[in-house]
């Protein structure tokens, strides 16, 4: 299964979208970690994975392997959902 990263900023008028989405995903019992890019932390996972736009939503596999991205917009459970499972 794989696991899905949120990188949002609180100013973001889209990101509440992108943490709604988080709590629908956790929901489902999938892997979500989600990054404010104001804070050190995040900045550094977002500049490691050269997000520009707020919400940027990735799905990874459990090795880390890229499977899909939304940059600057939030996408539909579905859309996440079948990434994550492989489908």
């Amino acid at each position: 299964m794989g696991i899905v990263k949120i990188f949002y900023k609180d100013s973001c008028p889209m990101c509440p979208m992108a943490k709604k989405l988080k709590e629908s995903l956790i929901e489902k019992d999938v892997g979500v970690v989600d990054f404010n890019v104001e804070t050190v932390e995040g900045l550094a996972e977002a500049t490691f994975y050269h997000v520009k736009a707020v919400p940027t939503v990735l799905v990874e596999d459990e090795k880390e392997n890229w499977l899909g991205e939304w940059r600057g917009n939030v996408p539909h459970i579905e859309e996440v959902l079948t990434l994550v499972n492989g489908v």
